[in-house]
């Protein structure tokens, strides 16, 4: 039965039951009304009006729920389907709206994927231009000032000294860039060594001290869950460094209930009310693109809690 006939029938049902119990009951109307007759014929409005609002409340309740999904639905953060309930119109609603939200987070994983996938390869191309080109120009300019510098009377060879220096701090600058715009070490040695590596190379201010504790009975993950984790991880790091006004962080990649649990606590000033920035949101994304969990938020203790709960895939151990 469609939405419109189910209305209909209730408000007919409601106005014939009134009119049955003027038409068959001992109520009559006088003129000039009495207020006896008054209160009475007030009454049975107000019930006929009482019956009517409930009757359509229950047969509406369904939309009500799929109004609040629409108002709190995020793609970022997938939450379970409005129950289908209901009767005809109101049921194919209700299911169109839930394959409607399937198909945009398809859609939005897909471009997504896409999206990283070409910062990625971005992200690739840059390191290998500062580690070929600009860190081989640097080397050839340190050992020409070398070179010069031997052969320089004394007190110029002091100045060429610490141009020595400068220099080879930028080029020391540059490949910590470039390796954390492509970490080779998460190919080579793999995601404990690239996340030891990470916390140990990260600049972090005075006071601020990471402590690291890294399971020994990981189970397999495959080469993009790897990398989603290490960007996470990157990620939460820099904005430690940088937001928090920690004193303490705790970074620790444990086997967890259904495979891999990243978990990295400080014990700074937290989120508050601030808005999430591309940064965050782009957390979530990646963990969406290997069907991991995400959860940002205090800690136990205050600060910021970050933990990324990925599942072991099939053909992995």
């Amino acid at each position: 039965m469609s939405l419109f006939w189910r209305i209909f029938l209730l408000n007919a049902a409601v106005l014939v039951a009134a009119g049955a119990l003027l038409l068959l009951g001992p109520i009559t109307i006088s003129t000039p009304v009495l207020l006896t007759e008054a209160m009475i014929l007030t009454g049975g409005i107000a019930f006929m009006l009482a019956a009517n609002a409930a009757l359509l409340r229950l047969g509406l309740f369904p939309l009500q729920r799929v109004t609040r999904a629409m108002t709190t639905t995020d793609l970022l953060r997938p939450s379970p389907r409005p129950e289908v309930a209901g009767h005809g119109e109101i049921a194919a609603l209700i299911e169109t709206f839930n394959t409607m939200l399937d198909r945009l987070e398809a859609e939005r994983a897909t471009s997504s994927a896409r999206a990283l996938s070409a910062q990625e390869a971005e992200r690739r191309r840059v390191a290998q231009e500062l580690h070929d080109e600009v860190g081989q120009t640097l080397t050839a300019v340190l050992l020409e000032l070398k070179r010069v510098a031997d052969q320089a009377p004394e007190p110029l060879r002091e100045e060429l000294r610490q141009v020595q220096e400068i220099t080879r701090g930028s080029l020391d600058e540059i490949r910590r860039i470039a390796r954390r715009l492509r970490p080779g070490v998460l190919e080579e040695l793999g995601l404990v060594s690239a996340l030891t590596a990470l916390s140990t190379e990260t600049p972090t201010p005075d006071g601020l001290t990471i402590r690291r504790r890294m399971g020994k009975d990981l189970p397999e993950l495959d080469a993009e869950a790897e990398l989603v984790i290490y960007r996470i991880a990157q990620e939460a790091l820099t904005n430690t460094v940088r937001h928090a006004g920690a004193s303490r962080l705790e970074l620790s990649l444990l086997r967890g209930p259904c495979g891999v649990e990243l978990r990295i606590r400080d014990d700074g000033r937290g989120l508050g009310d601030t808005p999430e920035g591309a940064g965050l949101r782009g957390m979530r994304e990646r963990a969406l693109l290997i069907g991991a969990e995400l959860f940002l938020g205090p800690g136990p203790q205050g600060g910021t809690e970050v933990r990324l709960d990925v599942p072991v895939r099939n053909g992995s151990h």
